[in-house]
């Protein structure tokens, strides 16, 4: 291995062992703060340090009792499940509207007063409106991620087409292109990595978005499943859901930075 490949290994770890002691000094003076150690006990199971024997969260992930009782296996697939429907629908929506405001003033002078308004309107001010009127926990949800996270994918998109060179607008007007063909022979192609990073910060957030709706509106999900333990007093669990969520959101950003990569063709340079 070479120099910088031990450094991405060993400084990772170091920070971890400083986090673990920093989590142990807060366990150490707040009275009942789950410590690192009872924390791995109630993930995979074993002793605590009180003598309680414990079976573990992630000793049975995929464990059904019934619909509203299952592993946290299938209350990850549900919040995933969300996620990707509204992230679909903000993907379907915010790139066609991206690319007209990148491709008319006019339609930039329209629509961006009511962007700048609603973008930094938080997902938990939507929620009691939208769950009023959908009155349906899935549904609720998706209409959430789709309203919050929209907004980078149309600002990407639109700042794509505007990277667009003259020149290139030039000869598509020489060679007479139709509106479509200047789309998808002279725009997309610049504008594709623009738009790629919208998705990825859009995922980023849907997947932030759907912890706290499911917070509120309850069945299945991880974001319901966390505060369930929290009214059940399991403290430990808590911070293993939070762990949770974080690397499954890592996994996530991770999978949409290869493809973003793979449609990136200044990369490929």
């Amino acid at each position: 291995m070479n120099k910088e490949t031990l450094k991405k290994i060993f400084l990772p770890l170091i920070v971890l062992v400083i986090i673990i002691q920093i989590w142990s000094g807060i366990a150490a003076y707040i009275n009942g703060f789950p410590t690192p150690s009872d924390t791995y006990v109630y993930a995979f199971g074993g002793t605590t340090s009180s003598g309680e024997e414990l079976t573990g969260v992630l000793s049975d992930p995929f464990y059904v009792y019934n619909q509203d009782s299952k592993g946290l296996f299938w209350q990850v697939l549900e919040s995933l499940k969300r996620v990707f429907g509204g992230f679909a629908l903000a993907v379907i929506v915010g790139i066609p509207v991206g690319l007209m405001i990148g491709m008319s003033k006019n339609i930039q002078y329209a629509l961006d007063p009511f962007i700048q308004i609603l973008k930094p309107v938080s997902p938990l001010a939507w929620l009691p409106l939208l769950l009023f009127a959908f009155k349906d926990i899935d549904n609720t949800a998706m209409s959430t991620i789709f309203i919050t996270s929209i907004w980078p994918i149309i600002i990407n998109t639109s700042l794509g087409v505007k990277s667009v060179s003259e020149d290139y607008l030039n000869v598509a007007k020489v060679l007479r292109f139709t509106a479509l063909e200047k789309v998808f022979q002279i725009i997309l192609p610049v504008a594709v990595p623009y738009i790629f990073t919208g998705m990825r910060l859009s995922l980023g957030i849907a997947w932030l978005v759907i912890v706290a709706a499911e917070m509120l509106t309850g069945g299945v999900g991880i974001g319901f499943w966390i505060w369930d333990e929290y009214n059940n007093l399991a403290y430990h669990n808590i911070i293993i859901g939070i762990i949770i969520v974080g690397l499954v959101g890592f996994i996530l950003d991770i999978l949409m930075g290869k493809i973003a990569d793979y449609f990136d063709y200044r990369k490929k340079i």
